[in-house]
């Protein structure tokens, strides 16, 4: 894989480094589901050593740049110019069940903007990337959004919400809501750094999901924008250490897929 910017080529570096053992991990996964032992611990475990590996490549380039990851939070905070946001291990449920639909994720940050993100799966071997102003790709090849330009035959993805959600009747009505709209059912596949990646490549023509976090969609904002989509917060620009509640589209049925979801504020149950 050639990659020619710096920041993605530390990207690279870290994320081929860390599947390494995240694929071996994955394959004593398998082996767990149909022992007594129980793989959570493991989990943990695969989800920390990667992140571990990740950080400590990124921290030998750039000694000094902040890091927001999911597992060990904030490193160098002072640092509010230049950071890396990371999720070792997006899909970890999908992963927890031997499921092979689960990614690592790297965004980096400059004056809190995405300018690089990176996604990897490495079961499939896809690595989908981009950097502002140069394009988004698929391993060696160009990607772009789709084409479709009627939410009704759209392809959707969505995920959530989580059992410990406030919101979770209201996030199932509006799942309904959508489902009602479009010809063909939506897909939740468990990792929503890879539905994103799908809306870049044209797979999927557009995206939502409530409650995510800041790490779940760093790196496929820059991905998405510069393979031609549009990426919107439905509660605007917030805090990362608050949810977010995101929708990316192909950018024809963008106004669509907002409007309908905008047409009753989701409440608390």
């Amino acid at each position: 894989m050639r990659i020619n910017s710096p920041k993605l080529n530390i990207m690279y570096k870290a994320c081929m480094k860390a599947s390494k053992s995240l694929i071996r991990d994955f394959g004593e996964i398998e082996n767990l589901q149909v022992s007594s032992k129980g793989p959570g611990d493991f989990v943990s475990s695969a989800d920390k050593r990667t992140e571990k590996i990740i950080i400590e490549e990124i921290l030998k380039a750039y000694p000094d740049h902040g890091i927001l990851s999911e597992e060990v939070g904030k490193i160098n905070q002072k640092n509010k110019t230049n950071r890396w946001i990371i999720d070792p291990i997006d899909g970890t449920s999908n992963f927890l069940n031997a499921i092979p639909q689960f990614a690592i994720s790297i965004g980096y940050e400059e004056d809190s903007q995405i300018k690089n993100g990176l996604i990897f799966d490495p079961i499939k071997n896809e690595l989908f990337f981009a950097e502002t102003g140069n394009g988004a790709f698929l391993n060696n090849s160009r990607i772009r959004v789709s084409k479709k330009k009627y939410l009704r035959h759209s392809l959707l993805g969505t995920g959530g919400p989580r059992s410990s959600s406030k919101i979770k009747n209201a996030i199932f009505h509006e799942f309904v809501k959508i489902s009602k709209e479009v010809e063909t059912p939506i897909r939740k596949y468990g990792s929503a750094s890879l539905d994103m990646a799908s809306v870049a490549c044209g797979r999927f023509d557009g995206f939502w999901q409530r409650e995510l976090s800041y790490w779940d969609v760093a790196a496929g904002i820059v991905i998405i924008k510069e393979a031609g989509g549009f990426v919107d917060f439905l509660d605007g620009e917030v805090d990362e250490s608050k949810k977010r509640n995101l929708v990316a589209t192909n950018s024809l049925i963008h106004k669509e897929l907002l409007d309908l979801i905008k047409k009753k504020n989701i409440e608390k149950d």
